[in-house]
């Protein structure tokens, strides 16, 4: 992981130029190794990031108020086993763009607000996807913390299981805040179990 700064975006950005658009996708990673069992029930413990324009962003714990959001190689994510990508759409922002977007973003996610139930790295990653696309991430991904807090069931979650069948840094907040992986070591979802 490395840190995600604000750079000059004019200089560095590689447009995708007006018009074009890129895909979006939502990797998942097993917190567990009983999720290879889990899995085919449709429950899980999962970590995800979204990856777009060749990097992936996600949301960790940290004790500091200062941004939890982080990037890291797309599907690379360490501490986490590789399950699978979904494609979620796609954007029209160029790379830049999407920076600042994440940027201004980040500063929602401070890694010590992490909550395994109420606001953890699945919560991010659906709250990115439906401002970039209006859908959210599927049900089965974030499906545990909604068990645990009581706004979903297993016999409602049935449905949602047709869906997983179907393949669809750190970031400086506005105000400069910003966590530095290598000085603050973070808390990974797993460690909190």
């Amino acid at each position: 992981m490395r840190p995600f700064l604000s750079r000059s975006l004019a200089t560095k950005e590689q447009s995708n130029g007006r018009g074009n658009r890129v895909q979006l996708y939502l990797n998942v990673y097993d917190l567990t190794p009983i999720n290879n069992y889990l899995y085919w029930f449709g429950l899980g413990i999962y970590h995800s990031g979204i990856e777009v324009h060749g990097m992936e962003y996600a949301f960790g714990a940290h004790e500091y108020p200062t941004s939890g959001v982080f990037e890291v190689e797309p599907r690379c994510c360490p501490g986490f086993v590789f399950r699978r990508s979904v494609l979620l759409g796609s954007t029209d922002m160029s790379r830049s763009e999407f920076r600042l977007f994440m940027e201004h973003f980040a500063g929602k996610y401070h890694g010590d607000s992490y909550h395994l139930i109420a606001k953890n790295c699945n919560h991010f990653t659906d709250d990115v996807c439906m401002r970039l696309t209006g859908k959210p991430i599927p049900g089965w991904v974030n499906r545990l913390a909604r068990l645990e807090d009581g706004s979903d069931s297993i016999a409602s979650s049935a449905a949602e299981d047709s869906e997983e069948d179907s393949d669809h840094h750190l970031l400086a907040s506005p105000n400069g805040d910003v966590a530095f992986i290598n000085e603050r070591p973070m808390r990974l979802a797993k460690e909190l179990l």
